[in-house]
């Protein structure tokens, strides 16, 4: 279960962060910006990554690391939506 929560979680990132990109908001994440730069797929690439190297951590029990990697993305994500409902605000 937390392997598919981190995916998810993966998934709503990359959507609030192509929303927060559109908005005219920069990307923070340096490696993220770069692989926003090469396009959609770059940040693609990044999000399986993610998931590559987290899946690789549960297979060596750090379960722990899955835990802490679920709840900074979860706050990524809220912050994102956050920051797009500020932005819409703003452009209304």
């Amino acid at each position: 279960m937390p392997l598919l929560l981190f995916s998810y979680l993966q998934v709503l990132d990359f959507m609030s962060t192509v929303a927060f990109i559109l908005m005219g908001f920069p990307e923070a994440n340096p490696v993220v910006r770069f692989a926003f730069s090469i396009g959609i797929g770059g940040l693609m690439l990044v999000k399986v990554i993610a998931v590559l190297l987290v899946v690789w951590c549960w297979s060596l029990g750090r379960k722990r690391v899955l835990i802490t990697a679920n709840l900074v993305f979860a706050i990524l994500v809220a912050w994102n939506l956050l920051a797009v409902i500020v932005g819409a605000a703003r452009m209304a």
